[in-house]
Parts: C-alpha cells; sequence; structure tokens
C-alpha cells in the first residue's frame, strides 16, 4: 500500500512518569492531544507502526553504536527502565519481523542500517505507545537514530533515511504508519534538566511545519548543543519524519512544561 500517517511527539519519562507533579490544566491538555492523535493514527487504518526514536543507552552501546537500527523481531518488551519511575507497566508489544525485513532491505538501497532481533523498549517508544496504542495490539517497529553518542549522523543523512523509509513503504502492500519521538530543546540529566528554549522550538517546529528542507538541516551541531541542549539533537526523528511524509505539518500542541524537563509537542503531517 503505502504511507498513511506521519506525525511526531515528546517521549521525555517524566510524561507519564511525573505526571502528577505538573499543572494539571496544562497536563491535561498535552495528554488528551496525545490521546486525540492516537485516534487520528487509528482512523488511518494502520498494519503496523514504524517509530523513530532515539534509543538512550538502552540496548546500544559506544562498543557498537549504530548511527541508524531498525528492529526484525515478532515481538519485544518494555519498559526497560524501572516501571515504577516510568509510570508504564511492563508489557509485550507484538512487532512483524518479516514486513521488517522488507522495509529494511528496501531502504538499504540508498541508505546503510543495522537491524536488531532483539530490543528492549525504552522510555523513546514506550511513552508515545502509551498514549496512541495504549491496549498494544498495533505491530511497532521500532527505529533508533543516534543521537546521542557522538559522532552523530548528519542532518542530511537523516533526511536521506526518512526519504529512503518512505520508498520502502511505498513498496509493500500494508499500510504504514510512521512516529517520530524526541525533543526538542531539553538538557536531560545535567543541572539545567527542566530547562526549555521555548523560542528556539517554535523556530524548528515552524521549519517542520512548512516541511522546509534547506531550513530544517541547516542547524549544526554545536549550534543545536549551544541553545537547545544534548535533548536537540533529536531533531533528527523530526527531520527523518519530515522527509518521509512529504507533506507540510500541523502542531496539535505545544508548551513548556518544566517538570517534564521538555517543550512538549504534538504534530501530524500530510502525506504527499
Amino acid at each position: 500500500m503505502s504511507l498513511v500517517f506521519a506525525g511526531v511527539c515528546s517521549h521525555a519519562p517524566g510524561i507519564t512518569g511525573r505526571a502528577h507533579l505538573a499543572e494539571p490544566g496544562i497536563r491535561d491538555a498535552f495528554h488528551a492531544e496525545f490521546r486525540a492523535m492516537g485516534e487520528a493514527l487509528a482512523a488511518s487504518r494502520p498494519d503496523a507502526l514504524v517509530i523513530i526514536a532515539a534509543e538512550h543507552f538502552a540496548n546500544f552501546f559506544m562498543n557498537n553504536m549504530p548511527a541508524y537500527a531498525i528492529g526484525m523481531a515478532d515481538h519485544y518488551d518494555g519498559p526497560i527502565e524501572d516501571p515504577g519511575w516510568l509510570g508504564i507497566a511492563k508489557t509485550r508489544i507484538p512487532g512483524n519481523a518479516a514486513l521488517s525485513q522488507r522495509l529494511i532491505k528496501d531502504v538499504m538501497d540508498d541508505v546503510d542500517v543495522a537491524f536488531a532481533e532483539e530490543w528492549k523498549f525504552d522510555h523513546g517508544i514506550m511513552v508515545p505507545l502509551h498514549f496512541l496504542t495504549p491496549r498494544y495490539d498495533l505491530p511497532v517497529i521500532p527505529v533508533n537514530i543516534n543521537c546521542q553518542g557522538p559522532p552523530l549522523t548528519p542532518l542530511h543523512r537523516a533526511w536521506a533515511f526518512g526519504a529512503a523509509l518512505r520508498r520502502a513503504c511505498d513498496a509493500v502492500p500494508e499500510r504504514i504508519a510512521v512516529v517520530g519521538s524526541g525533543g526538542i530543546s531539553h538538557w536531560p540529566a545535567t543541572p539545567d534538566s527542566g530547562k526549555v528554549n521555548e523560542p528556539w522550538d517554535r523556530e524548528f517546529l515552524d521549519r517542520w511545519t512548512r516541511n522546509d528542507r534547506a531550513a530544517l538541516l541547516s542547524y549544526t551541531d554545536a549550534a543545536t548543543y549551544r541553545d537547545a541542549g544534548q535533548g536537540g539533537f533529536e531533531i533528527r526523528t523530526f527531520i527523518a519524519v519530515a522527509a518521509a511524509a512529504r507533506g507540510a505539518g500541523t502542531i496539535r500542541f505545544y508548551a513548556p512544561i518544566p517538570i517534564f524537563s521538555v517543550g512538549c509537542t504534538v504534530g501530524l503531517m500530510a502525506v504527499a
């Protein structure tokens, strides 16, 4: 069939693990839009959900860090973190190894990727699934873009990966949804944790909604680190979704929620 749904969202662990500490009005508005995104996802009737996330040293380490990795298993388990800390119970999530393999083979025509038959999901995937597929009944294909251990893949390669993923999705008979999860500006596990650069976030999201390739790829890692923290490197997941979807985006929710340590985002993008 083809790509039938595209969107982006935040994945900070505080979204679920510290929900009780957030101001109720803004928390509830954010969670409502997150769930509405899940309803839109379900309405697209996907056969599988590709989640492009940053993997926070849960499975891949500096002794062997792939720039890109795609899961290729019939099931996955998560969260790898303590369930009480994250606020999400441990569960088994369905995959689709055969579909993953076909997508990987097609992506490899353009971008070299690693693949993994074992993968423990961390908050980068589990937080989105908690809101988007709360019954955990939709097969998931996890994707990791290395956003944490420099040297990082260049932004133009993240775009190329998204474009390759789109071509792969269009080549299979299944209906595929893709969601990118990540930042935007945040400084996790540092003295600046809780800081959010709202103007920087809003400028990035404006570029993303316009699907302005040149503007999205104009960021440098040095400037991103200065202005958006090491968590800002996760813009790669949003860029990959923009390349895959090809359309214009709509931000359904954005607001800094310091107790969640991030500017919380829910966005949809037209598939063109």
